[in-house]
């Protein structure tokens, strides 16, 4: 999901809510400073202007709920003008149901059916012309080459040249064909790499089908391990997918996968979420933070904060995407060490299962730093990378590159989303869970993500840290 997009649904909330406002505003003078309205049909009861003008504020506030829950800001949904309209019509009609249920069970006295019709035809014209100039100034974008996906069409039939005769004579649209591959070529996962590596792919469409299962394996794989939107034209697989949308690219219908629910306004949401989050969890540990800086330097010489490796080079993690990040939590071992979990403690490793290393009992670790591990205090600073941006409050957990580096193609799916300060695999087992059991729960909370599901893992989170870890 392009930032830019966001942007234009973004966009749309205040200018819906500008439109309803001036509707409100339009349909009042026309009922009430109209002469030739007010001559044809004399007013007989009025409403205070200030009182009105509060009201249509309330009513605009309500419309873009009701807008939001009739799917208009769905992001990168293409639809007629008809459809556009009809849709906008369905909602203002709701919003004004709503309007005359509140009015009448509060018992106001004062009911136009002027204003109620006239608002209903003016706010659906102004809105849909709102959203149309925002689709003209998008669409101008595209035409330019800015925002548009680049798009790897996979095929050489009826299908594909038809999907590419669209992209190339509607560059509105906002896509633009990258390259063609053969859905027969078995190369077809070394082909998707090296455009990778040039930074030439948002998307692949799959618009024939390939004969070869292999072929559909290495687009799995592809698009697993790099995050990358995948569509097909319809019917071209029956694979089983959770989250499926539908769209149409000129008379073609295309199917696209959906990797989380964390796409569009969900991600916007959570963000949201993890910046008042963080700011209140950084307010109510801010006195067992100073506390644990205090007995860190007072028990071992170093940092207080464990943010540099032995070569003086900064420490890393893995983020969304695959992109690095700067890490750091509170020093909980003595400095110099950290080379050694990957040379004379190897053998010690008890996460042999996969990519990961863990030593347990680890002669490195500081007295004070065993105290913080064993209830993890040492990861409360990650409340900054959250501000930041790095990281989530709630996610996979954030490992280090030369981990992620042994990942297989399906275990790259966790980078889908932001690492979390906690998680369905640290509520579940903390740091003693199988890798691959690990993968699955951070997969489970990827695929079913909701606000509910995050506040319920961080409602557990203390009472699974209280019961402390094995360090």
């Amino acid at each position: 999901m392009k930032k830019s997009e966001l942007l234009i649904a973004a966009i749309l909330v205040p200018v819906d809510a500008l439109m309803l406002v001036l509707s409100g505003i339009a349909v009042y003078h026309l009922r009430f400073n109209n002469a030739w309205i007010v001559g044809l049909r004399p007013v007989l009861s009025t409403i205070d202007s200030a009182t009105y003008f509060r009201g249509i504020l309330l009513v605009a506030l309500v419309g873009i709920i009701v807008f939001a829950f009739g799917g208009l800001y769905a992001i990168r949904v293409t639809r007629s003008l008809r459809e556009e309209a009809v849709r906008i019509a369905y909602a203002c009609a709701t919003l004004l149901v709503l309007v005359i249920l509140f009015l009448f069970f509060s018992r106001q006295i004062f009911l136009s059916r002027f204003l109620i019709l006239g608002f209903l035809i003016i706010s659906t014209v102004l809105v849909l012309f709102g959203r149309l100039c925002i689709r003209s100034v998008e669409r101008q974008l595209f035409r330019r080459g800015f925002m548009a996906h680049r798009v790897v069409v996979i095929g050489s039939g009826e299908t594909t040249k038809a999907l590419t005769r669209e992209f190339a004579w509607h560059p509105e649209l906002g896509f633009r064909v990258a390259a063609n591959i053969n859905q027969s070529d078995l190369r077809i996962g070394e082909r998707l790499e090296e455009l990778n590596k040039k930074d030439l792919i948002d998307e692949v469409l799959v618009a024939e089908q390939p004969h070869d299962a292999r072929v559909w394996e290495a687009i799995f794989a592809f698009v697993d391990a790099h995050q990358r939107i995948l569509k097909y034209a319809a019917d071209v697989t029956q694979r089983r997918q959770t989250r499926r949308d539908m769209t149409v690219i000129g008379t073609i219908p295309v199917v696209e996968f959906k990797r989380t629910r964390l796409e569009g306004w969900g991600s916007m949401a959570k963000r949201f979420f993890d910046i008042v989050g963080a700011g209140v969890l950084l307010i109510i540990a801010a006195p067992v933070m100073i506390v644990a800086a205090l007995c860190i330097k007072l028990d071992s010489r170093g940092p207080v904060f464990w943010s540099a490796l032995d070569n003086a080079q900064p420490v890393e993690r893995i983020g969304q995407e695959g992109k690095r990040f700067r890490y750091l939590k509170f020093r909980t071992m003595r400095p110099q060490t950290h080379a050694l979990r990957y040379g004379a403690l190897q053998i010690k490793n008890t996460r042999a299962d996969g990519p990961l290393v863990k030593v347990k009992n680890d002669p490195r670790v500081t007295r004070v730093g065993r105290f913080l591990r064993r209830y993890s205090i040492d990861e409360l600073p990650e409340l900054f990378l959250v501000l930041m941006g790095s990281m989530s409050l709630v996610g996979p957990r954030p490992h280090f590159p030369e981990e992620v580096a042994h990942y297989h193609a399906t275990q790259r799916r966790v980078l889908t989303v932001k690492p979390g300060m906690s998680g369905l695999s640290q509520i579940s087992g903390r740091s003693d869970l199988p890798f691959e059991e690990e993968v699955r729960l951070d997969m489970y909370y990827i695929e079913n993500w909701s606000i509910l599901l995050d506040l319920w893992i961080l409602l557990k989170t203390p009472f699974i840290v209280f019961k402390g870890k094995a360090v």
